[in-house]
């Protein structure tokens, strides 16, 4: 009889340190289930408005449009995703907005320039309203791994290889670029800096697709943007037959295989100084097509938001479709896109101060 009373008052001890237990670890570690319960709440029947910087039919609208079909698979919620076009300033327009007006509590997120996070990192410039550290980083939807920054021009083009490009007092390159913060734009100027190449830019041009129009009439000789979006807009324009050349690639180290004959602006640097002005610009090419929300999104739905764009990349609709589209698919995720934003941010001085100037100039 005793042990049969100490077994039951063992048993009734035991009950109440698990109903104890559970308490603490409902106190102190709250449950993924609960918070992923709670994310679903709020998202379910609505809608995530994703801004960007740019007009439809350009790169970044195309990468936009893709990504917005497939992202709230991932969102626990399933809530749908609209593209919202803002286009102005290169994009700038939409990544102040981004920072200053856009709600913070999820449902609003933005694919901007890549050239963004470093005016921002930059400073100095009283169009600039954003610091890129404190943006919600989802990521980039593809980097310079692949997606290589191109050079191209006309075939027809009087100037017609990267040697006469270069020669000093030659004819100049006539590239198109839009506005304050494009990267074409800035790139141009820092390769005239860093390797001598005679350009002549012919700024003001809306958008992408604009461009493309441009180069297609013959109003410039060619442009500078990314591989992907060349793929996806003039899929046949880089083909052995094409009616362009590419005549150098920018944002990384090494020649893309693809294009094997044209150098990287690094293989072109006069010294020391203006290699390490192309490592330093070529930066924010790891981030080619990058995706933000706004500061201070409540974590529980940062994180959603973050793991839903990373899981989607691996989705086989998604490859499938970016694959017909010809939008290179390489992620970067958040924590990724911030640690090279911080990596921007602790450059050398007499490096930042020369970007800082060459974004002042305009």
């Amino acid at each position: 009889m005793a042990v049969f009373m100490y077994c039951r008052d063992l048993s009734a001890r035991l009950k109440v340190f698990m109903r104890i237990t559970f308490i603490v670890v409902l106190f102190f570690c709250p449950d993924s289930a609960v918070q992923a319960d709670a994310v679903g709440d709020f998202y379910k029947g609505k809608s995530i408005q994703l801004v960007v910087g740019y007009g439809p039919g350009g790169g970044y609208d195309v990468y936009a449009r893709t990504i917005a079909r497939y992202l709230g698979k991932y969102i626990p919620g399933s809530p749908s995703v609209v593209v919202v076009n803002m286009p102005g300033a290169g994009s700038l327009r939409a990544t102040n907005f981004l920072y200053t007006t856009a709600p913070k509590d999820g449902l609003t997120i933005g694919a901007f320039a890549r050239d963004m996070p470093l005016m921002g990192v930059l400073g100095g410039n009283p169009n600039v309203q954003f610091d890129p550290r404190k943006f919600t980083w989802l990521g980039s939807a593809s980097s310079s791994v692949n997606d290589v920054y191109l050079m191209f021009v006309r075939k027809d083009a009087q100037v017609k290889s990267i040697a006469e490009a270069l020669t000093p007092g030659g004819p100049a390159v006539v590239l198109a670029g839009t506005a304050e913060g494009a990267s074409g734009n800035d790139v141009a100027v820092l390769l005239r800096d860093t390797i001598g190449l005679n350009v002549k830019i012919i700024a003001g041009y809306p958008d992408s697709g604009a461009i493309f129009l441009a180069v297609d009439r013959k109003e410039v000789d060619g442009r500078l943007v990314g591989l992907s979006a060349v793929s996806s807009a003039k899929p046949d324009w880089l083909k052995p037959d094409g009616q362009v050349k590419v005549l150098l690639q920018f944002g990384r180290s090494e020649r893309n295989s693809r294009f094997p004959e044209a150098p990287t602006a690094r293989e072109l640097a006069k010294d020391d100084r203006a290699l390490a002005l192309i490592g330093l610009a070529e930066l924010p090419y790891q981030l080619s097509r990058p995706v933000a929300a706004p500061p201070g999104v409540p974590p529980e739905r940062a994180r959603a938001l973050q793991e839903a764009f990373m899981a989607m990349q691996s989705d086989p609709d998604y490859l499938k479709e970016a694959e017909r589209l010809g939008l290179d698919v390489s992620p970067v995720d958040g924590a990724q896109a911030l640690g090279l934003i911080e990596r921007l941010a602790a450059s050398p001085k007499e490096l930042l101060d020369y970007m800082r100037n060459l974004h002042g100039d305009k």
